[in-house]
């Protein structure tokens, strides 16, 4: 693998720090001035419309960006990711999550470290596919004859973000009957009060881990297991013996995974787990076998123009030059931003109640690829990198936090996404809601553009201090995002955008988004600590004085 190239040594950025020393924002003259601007920097993704003519840019600094991008070889490791190239030099993998998404009979096949990277893929999608038809018509029964009505999903991470927010936003597509939950805290309550109301004999439990081992998902998967068997017991649909509590596991338990023999352990029958392979980082496996829980609910054929949706973004990226790419100039947007103008957060605010858990996806997404302070060589960083993502839905947001993007001395680029038609039209009397709703969005990023001057307050009849409190800066950068509904295919597109601009980022940092070495010392203090707080002598006096502290007020308040 080659070194990664310095981007602040690069004939661009020294561009781009003299295009941003003489820099003096001015959205309402360029507006005024250009009357094309919007036309020339509104591009089309798939079946997303994407306006960045809201953004501190002129031609000169997109060009310096496309620049950037060309120099510190974006086009070319994305081509090596496509390829399978083992971009995961932590862990010497291929970084293949696009794979996932290819159709069948793909020319020329993807041949990766021997293995006929297609056929494996269709052979689980299809393996999927012929499952869920299973569940959702009924021909997979629990243990007492009847039909499943409830899917639980039991993983973390990778396999808990992606699939509850798909399902959130594809909701209105879950026509069979078949309603999924997703359990993913170690903490009692998540499981609880996700089965609280559930009936063990109409519920099938899918334990997502590669490996079978996360902690957090096969303690859930365990007391999931112990529910199940106490409510089929207590209602007298097995005799709690041995037998029927394993026969009541093989109904009501599937596994994702690739570890058949710990899932054997379990009680579960290898020939219901679902694999998928190291080449599959967990933010970037919603489209895998993790996605199980969604071709059951939302049904195969959804799953399958999800998957199309991602496809397309991948085919724009690799095939559409960098002036005009959409992943590419948004993620050259968020380096402008980081590193110039010093900006450490970027909001995503979906205009779109079913979204309502896309910025929580977008955080382990974007801060665990990107959150990084070494290069991929090992060297140190030569820049800030990362940006902590976060968001709300729609006037939500509006009535929270939005005070500090439009007012506060912090500069916080925002991504607004909408949908020109809604999943549920209503009208109050004469009115359409989602038009009012739609006017929120368009107002907001009307707003943080262009502002309003003292001298609009002032014409408006406010005189004295007020004027200082009510007067917008403006300026504040803003990409809007619109398409015409929230599809399976659209949501494909926009998971797609939001990995491909992450990719840009890294590869510019030089640093490897595909590994998370930064989760592991909490896991492993953890295990340490543990008996701690069983009461074990030896590892209290192994901590330190304010563990020892917190561990002894544990022990003095827990009943």
């Amino acid at each position: 693998m080659t070194a990664p190239v310095d981007p602040t040594r690069t004939d661009a950025w020294a561009r781009l720090t003299d295009l941003h020393g003489e820099l003096a924002p001015d959205l309402r003259s360029w507006f005024d001035a250009d009357p094309e601007r919007a036309s020339r920097y509104s591009l089309p993704l798939a079946d997303l419309h994407v306006d960045l003519s809201k953004n501190l840019i002129t031609d000169e600094i997109l060009a310096a960006l496309v620049q950037l991008a060309e120099q510190t070889g974006v086009a070319e490791r994305f081509s090596a990711m496509l390829a399978g190239e083992h971009l995961n030099s932590t862990e010497d993998r291929a970084v293949l999550h696009t794979a996932l998404r290819r159709p069948a009979n793909a020319s020329p096949a993807l041949i990766v470290d021997g293995q006929d990277v297609d056929a494996d893929v269709h052979a689980v999608l299809d393996r999927m596919s012929a499952f869920a038809d299973r569940v959702r018509s009924g021909d997979w029964l629990g243990v007492t004859g009847k039909k499943v009505t409830h899917v639980v999903n039991i993983g973390i991470g990778g396999s808990d973000l992606g699939p509850v927010m798909v399902y959130e936003a594809l909701k209105p597509y879950a026509n069979a009957g078949i309603q999924a939950r997703f359990v993913s805290n170690i903490d009692p309550t998540d499981l609880a009060q996700k089965t609280a109301d559930l009936d063990p004999a109409t519920t099938l439990f899918i334990v997502a881990s590669k490996t079978f081992s996360t902690l957090e998902t096969l303690t859930n998967a365990r007391l999931a297991r112990d529910w199940l068997w106490a409510g089929l017991t207590e209602s007298g649909a097995i005799d709690g013996d041995e037998a029927s509590r394993v026969d009541a596991v093989a109904h009501h338990f599937v596994a994702v995974s690739t570890a058949l023999d710990k899932v054997a352990d379990f009680g579960i029958d290898p020939d219901n787990a679902f694999g998928f392979w190291d080449w599959v980082g967990g933010r970037y496996s919603v489209d895998s076998a993790i996605g199980l829980s969604l071709a059951i609910s939302l049904g195969p054929d959804v799953f399958r123009d999800l998957l199309a949706g991602f496809h397309s973004v991948d085919e724009h990226v690799r095939t559409t030059p960098l002036e005009r790419n959409v992943p590419v100039l948004m993620g050259l947007l968020n380096v402008w931003y980081n590193n110039f103008f010093g900006a450490q957060s970027h909001a995503v605010l979906p205009y779109a109640q079913q979204l309502s858990r896309f910025p929580a996806y977008l955080q382990q997404l974007t801060m665990e690829s990107n959150g990084k302070s070494v290069r991929w060589d090992g060297t140190p960083v030569t820049t800030d990198t990362g940006e902590v993502f976060w968001g709300e839905p729609g006037t939500n947001g509006q009535h929270a936090f939005y005070q500090l993007i439009h007012q506060g001395t912090r500069l916080i680029p925002a991504d607004f996404i909408a949908f020109v038609n809604p999943a549920y039209p209503l009208t109050d009397g004469d009115q359409d809601v989602h038009a009012l709703f739609l006017a929120n969005f368009l107002a907001q990023t009307k707003a943080l553009a262009f502002g309003k001057t003292a001298a609009e307050v002032e014409a408006e009849g406010t005189t004295g201090a007020l004027v200082a409190a009510r007067t917008f800066a403006g300026n504040r950068p803003t990409t809007s995002i619109f398409a015409p509904a929230l599809t399976p295919q659209v949501l494909g597109q926009l998971i797609a955008l939001y990995e491909h601009i992450t990719f840009t980022q890294g590869t510019i940092w030089g640093i490897n988004s595909f590994d998370q070495w930064g989760v592991e010392l909490g896991k492993q203090l953890a295990m340490q600590i543990a008996p701690a707080i069983d009461g074990d002598v030896s590892a209290i006096e192994a901590q330190d004085a304010s563990t020892i502290g917190l561990l002894k007020y544990y022990a003095a308040n827990r009943k």
